[in-house]
């Protein structure tokens, strides 16, 4: 009951990303933090505090990995590709997915990202590749379509 409570909590919260994203262009470290929050207690009462303790070390590793790519593209570009909110959603997504999850939710966030770019360039939104786009909210779609094929049990 609990589990499921902190999903329907989560699909809230995903909402509100998104739209706070979208208008503001910005992932309020509360929203990342509740997030968060809500992935530990739903460890806690589906696995107990070992899987809650793999599922930090999970999400510690995957941070500092996404965050050092972030700091490489910022090097070589000179500019910023990714936000830290983005990162820390990320963080926050492994508290509910794990690692093994991570790759699709990218993937998913990646797709729709790219479909929503197509879609603004057929409306003919005028874009060049220096054009930002909010990405939170395709990673907030991402993890629930990740948490989607791991209660389906096509992702373990």
């Amino acid at each position: 009951m609990i589990a499921l409570l902190c999903l329907v909590i989560l699909s809230c919260a995903c909402l509100l990303l998104a739209w706070i994203d979208f208008r503001q262009g910005i992932i309020p470290d509360w929203l990342n933090l509740g997030i968060a929050l809500l992935g530990i207690i739903r460890g806690a009462s589906i696995g107990g505090w070992p899987f809650v303790a793999e599922a930090i070390v999970e999400a510690t590793l995957i941070g500092a990995v996404v965050w050092l790519l972030r700091w490489i593209y910022f090097r070589l570009r000179n500019r910023q590709g990714l936000g830290l909110g983005d990162v820390k959603l990320l963080v926050a997504s492994t508290l509910w997915i794990g690692m093994v999850g991570i790759p699709v939710q990218l993937l998913v966030a990646a797709l729709t990202a790219l479909a929503a770019a197509l879609a603004l360039h057929v409306a003919r939104t005028k874009m060049t590749r220096h054009t930002a786009l909010p990405f939170g909210p395709f990673l907030a779609f991402g993890l629930m379509v990740a948490i989607l094929l791991q209660q389906s049990g096509t992702l373990d």
